[in-house]
């Protein structure tokens, strides 16, 4: 069926919900990779959120950052957070037991249609797909999984997303770019191919952004609606601070999962420009 954001009321004024900060205590804390850490927790107030929708994690202390949320078993919670200094760094020297503040859930996730669907992960970007596709994964709806990362050990949640697909015989096409696992490449390789062969009902993506970018243009070419989930700077999540824009949108509002119809709005900035802590725009 097809994708119009238009007709989903929802997806154009969401509500700001559950602004309040809520003290959380780590259940459990698990290296999915060498580079990345799942941390668990409930929270009542997240429970409903949808695939892509993020909570401000804040690490007390040190500082506030934006975070994908997974739900597990019995109401439980999980972020999966990359090191790569300040905030993120922190939060790989909690331990069990420890709290966070959480604030949220905010923003706009992937809507979900039926079809034929392709979806394509690369990274830490892989973390909101894995809701999706548990979401994605029923009758009649077909799922062609692309999945990209550095190397083999680098891949994540590749358990988690055979263990969904194989509910409706979906597929899963794995690249590393040193080659150690799937096919020797960048997860984008595959794709025109997959386009030329058939025709996709929907595209949803995330990671790098210039993975994303790529995945853009080849969704114009092939005439898929598509839809991508960016990453900015956010510091108040709710549309006031400006420190996430892109171009006329504020991606912690207005996204941070936007349509083929957004993008092309943005497409002189997306992929190639985003904003620095002091609101300059520095190359991607």
């Amino acid at each position: 069926m097809p994708f119009n954001r238009s007709n989903h009321s929802k997806f154009l004024n969401p509500p700001i919900l559950h602004d309040k900060l809520r003290i959380v205590k780590i259940k459990e804390i698990k290296s999915e990779t060498p580079t990345i850490k799942s941390f668990t927790f409930v929270d009542e107030k997240c429970t409903e959120t949808s695939p892509g929708q993020y909570v401000m994690v804040w690490i007390p202390g040190i500082d506030e950052i934006p975070m994908s949320l997974l739900r597990e078993l019995n109401k439980n919670l999980m972020i999966a957070v990359k090191s790569i200094g300040g905030a993120s760094a922190a939060l790989h020297e909690l331990k069990k037991g420890d709290v966070l503040g959480i604030r949220g859930p905010y923003g706009h996730g992937f809507t979900s249609i039926t079809g034929n669907i392709m979806i394509v992960g690369g990274g830490i970007g892989i973390a909101p797909l894995v809701p999706l596709t548990k979401n994605l994964a029923n009758p009649p709806t077909k799922i062609t999984f692309i999945l990209g990362a550095t190397t083999h050990e680098e891949l994540l949640f590749l358990d988690k997303i055979r263990m969904e697909l194989s509910k409706n015989d979906g597929r899963i096409i794995v690249a590393t770019e040193d080659g150690s696992f799937g096919f020797k490449g960048l997860a984008t390789d595959p794709i025109e191919q997959l386009l030329k062969k058939q025709k996709f009902d929907m595209i949803f993506t995330c990671g790098p952004e210039k993975m994303m970018k790529k995945m853009f243009q080849l969704a114009e070419q092939y005439k898929t609606p598509i839809q991508a989930s960016l990453e900015r700077i956010m510091r108040c999540s709710i549309g006031l601070c400006g420190s996430c824009m892109i171009g006329k949108f504020r991606v912690c509002k207005d996204g941070p999962v936007f349509s083929s119809e957004q993008l092309r709005e943005v497409k002189n900035e997306f992929g190639t420009f985003k904003r620095d802590f002091s609101g300059i725009k520095v190359k991607i």
